[in-house]
């Protein structure tokens, strides 16, 4: 019993030095070993051996590139005092071999906090430098200088900062609600002038279309009147020709005038009632005394 004894003891205490003594490494992940408390050795990727008792895992360092938020406020050239949410992206360096994993882990206790800080100082003593707009405008620009300051400080820690992101600028109620109102008078301007320059090209067309009209208007008029005359003369020479003294070819150029008016006037007229003359040949007496009355009235002065 004794030795069943001894040997099931043998047995687990070697079961145990083995799942001790073996373990594996996470992909994109090293294991920072130390024996008694000191630095030993970085291990990779992969399944590895180490003395037990002796050998300790101190720490898996992530090789990831990872991020981290944070807010933070400063003041801008024209004394408006902003809020911005800050991202960072960072990793550990493996440039220059086990040296940056071994930094990044003993050299800082507190790496982002020390990230931060450094970022912090870098936009309060930037953003000063832009007023309110060039700070939108330049906020790419801003957040890569930063980077780039930031990132000389971390490379000696084993970090390397791979971005700095302005992510959002927060403004003071007063100076959004001003901002806004600003824009909306600016789009009211622009508006304002697009509806004043659409009715000035519609009362341009519109007058052009209107000259252009009477001014074919009065052609057709002026065709019209050379058409009539010339219908007036073929007719006198026709009437004449049949024998028909000028008089009395005058007196039926009238007359068919006067009818074609008078049928005319009865297919479109609105009075019920209309006063002739009885004799058909006192209407041109009654022509010449109206232009005996507008040549005898005064002129206006």
């Amino acid at each position: 019993m004794v030795a069943l004894v001894i040997a099931v003891i043998v047995v687990l205490l070697v079961v145990w030095l083995l799942a001790s003594s073996i373990f594996v490494v996470q992909q994109q992940t090293v294991a920072i070993i130390e024996r008694f408390g000191r630095f030993r050795r970085i291990v990779p990727a992969g399944i590895h051996m180490k003395v037990p008792v002796m050998d300790v895992i101190r720490q898996h360092v992530d090789l990831r590139t990872l991020q981290d938020m944070f807010e933070m406020s400063a003041k801008t050239k024209d004394n408006v005092t902003i809020k911005m949410t800050v991202a960072v992206q960072f990793r550990v360096s493996t440039e220059d071999g086990d040296a940056g994993i071994y930094r990044s882990f003993y050299a800082l206790q507190n790496p982002f906090e020390q990230m931060k800080s450094y970022i912090v100082d870098a936009l309060r003593s930037t953003i000063p430098q832009f007023d309110l707009d060039s700070v939108f405008d330049e906020k790419d620009a801003i957040a890569e200088s930063v980077r780039r300051k930031v990132a000389d400080h971390m490379i000696q820690y084993g970090y390397v900062v791979v971005g700095t992101l302005i992510q959002s600028i927060g403004l003071p109620t007063d100076v959004e609600n001003a901002m806004n109102a600003i824009n909306a008078a600016e789009r009211e301007k622009v508006a304002t002038k697009s509806r004043a320059d659409a009715e000035k090209i519609r009362v341009v067309t519109e007058a052009t279309a209107k000259a252009d009209a009477m001014k074919e208007a009065g052609r057709g008029i002026a065709e019209q009147r050379k058409a009539i005359a010339e219908g007036i003369k073929d007719s006198l020479a026709t009437i004449q020709e049949a024998g028909v003294t000028p008089r009395e070819a005058n007196e039926l150029f009238a007359f068919t005038q006067w009818t074609d008016m008078m049928g005319e006037f009865a297919s479109h007229g609105k009075s019920s009632t209309v006063v002739l003359p009885s004799d058909f040949r006192e209407t041109s007496s009654m022509f010449d005394q109206m232009l005996a009355a507008a040549s005898s009235s005064p002129k206006k002065q």
